[in-house]
């Protein structure tokens, strides 16, 4: 019997796992979090009793689906969760959990590792008080808590309106959303959107139910500064309009995204070739159609290619399908097929949503001197420049890193990464792609000293 390793348990995780159990195959499951359903499906402490479905709203019904996929997972394959799979080499994978450090060999490795928030700085970002987009829906959907009384979504994300619409219905005074990307180019990229009408239809719903509740939307705003008390704890947002007026909102609490970024430090690790993609400015891993980077080995979900929870779960039962069907199974290829097609439509869908939230670029060469950029290291947009500006100085984001140590730190470049390249890049006036990527090293994440004595015995 051939052993199948899934490493994620959200949409996608979960969807590859339900397809292999249902073809005979149980597979080991391996997952950070405490219980499946990866951010999106995230459910609370069960001692806690929230209300998933106010939580969920209109998506309670894929939330119920897909819970329901997750505790046959649970019935029947090796789920394992609260693990960190956080190293491979030569067809072994490494882990380490509540049970302490581990391995298996395996012949089939499926990566559902997903998203996490793509941050850009702004003076202030680092101050207490201020949460990325997907800490503040962690802190609701996994605890029941808000991140203030008092709270501001800025930046360029459609989470911005799901999230501040959870917000509100939960009891918080959401004073604003602050949108940096113009509306007028959400219209340019309509067309794209109306691939997936009914995504599209939800997300307009946010807007106008945030409106009829008399919260103020701001499209085409420059985020200038996170201002603080003297406690240093945030109290507003200055930012200048769309009409070039400076404006500050008084707040207590700030959520803040620009869209998503690829969890792929494994991929990496794995050697997978990657591929940079103009349209979200990301490198994201090279796979064909069903998912596959080489023999053995498959991406699913947004670990793979930003495309929402939808393509993630069609993403992940197209690579299980892959999977089953490298190993000799009897699979639909008419399956196949549509999922492929489906998996299009939504991944269109994403790239109209690149362009009606956009990255912002131009904000990279205007961004002050003394701004942090890795939190980690504490190193400043100052401090890339001037490495760069150095005769025969970096031109390379892995140079960059040895020079600055912008990257070494605990997140290992997840939060800096794509703003000290385009920062570089700006300096540089050269193309982002020229600046490359962060090269992948085992651990991918922080370990416990406990897991050093666990390998040193296993030697």
């Amino acid at each position: 019997m051939s052993t199948v390793v899934v490493i994620g348990a959200g949409p996608a995780g979960i969807a590859a796992a339900d397809c292999l159990i249902a073809h005979g195959v149980s597979p080991i499951v391996i997952d950070e979090a405490p219980r499946p359903g990866g951010q999106v499906y995230r459910t609370g402490s069960p001692e806690l009793g929230l209300d998933m479905a106010k939580l969920q709203g209109t998506e309670f019904a894929k939330f119920q689906r897909v819970h329901e996929a997750a505790e046959r997972m649970r019935a029947s394959a090796d789920y394992r969760p609260q693990t960190l799979a956080w190293g491979m080499h030569d067809g072994e994978l490494f882990s380490h959990g509540p049970s302490g450090t581990a391995s298996v060999r395996y012949d089939a490795l499926i990566l559902a590792t997903g998203a996490t928030d793509r941050t850009f700085p702004i003076p202030g970002w680092t101050s207490p008080g201020v949460f990325t987009l997907g800490a503040a829906q962690v802190l609701l959907k996994d605890q029941g808590h808000l991140i203030g009384q008092k709270v501001i979504f800025c930046g360029s994300s459609p989470l911005l309106y799901l999230a501040a619409l959870q917000y509100h219905l939960a009891g918080a005074d959401v004073i604003a959303v602050l949108d940096t990307t113009a509306f007028r180019e959400k219209i340019k990229a309509f067309p794209k959107l109306t691939t997936i009408p009914g995504t599209l239809w939800r997300g307009l719903t946010y807007m106008q139910k945030l409106r009829g509740a008399g919260i103020r939307l701001e499209h085409g705003v420059e985020l200038m500064a996170f201002d603080t008390h003297s406690d240093a704890n945030v109290r507003a947002v200055t930012f200048r309009d769309l009409r070039g007026v400076n404006q500050t909102l008084e707040c207590d609490a700030v959520a803040v995204g620009f869209g998503l970024r690829p969890e792929t430090q494994l991929a990496a690790l794995l050697e997978c070739e990657f591929r940079y993609d103009p349209t979200f400015r990301q490198w994201f891993p090279a796979t064909d159609a069903d998912g596959r980077a080489r023999d053995g080995l498959y991406l699913a979900g947004d670990g793979a290619a930003i495309g929402g929870a939808d393509a993630a779960e069609l993403s992940g039962r197209l690579a299980a399908l892959a999977t089953l069907s490298d190993l000799k199974a009897d699979v639909p290829g008419i399956e196949m097929a549509g999922l492929r097609r489906q998996i299009t439509r939504h991944r269109r869908f994403q790239a109209g949503l690149a362009k009606a939230f956009s990255w912002p670029v131009s904000a990279a060469a205007a961004l002050e001197d003394p701004t942090v950029v890795c939190r980690c290291e504490n190193v400043t947009a100052g401090d890339l420049r001037r490495a760069v500006d150095t005769p025969f100085g970096p031109r390379e984001i892995n140079r960059i890193k040895a020079l600055t140590r912008c990257g070494m730190g605990r997140c290992q470049g997840r939060y800096c990464e794509l703003a000290a390249a385009e920062i570089a890049a700006s300096r540089l006036l050269a193309p982002l792609e020229a600046i490359g990527k962060l090269r992948g090293q085992a651990p991918v994440k922080p370990l416990p000293v406990s897991a050093a004595f666990d390998m040193e015995q296993r030697s």
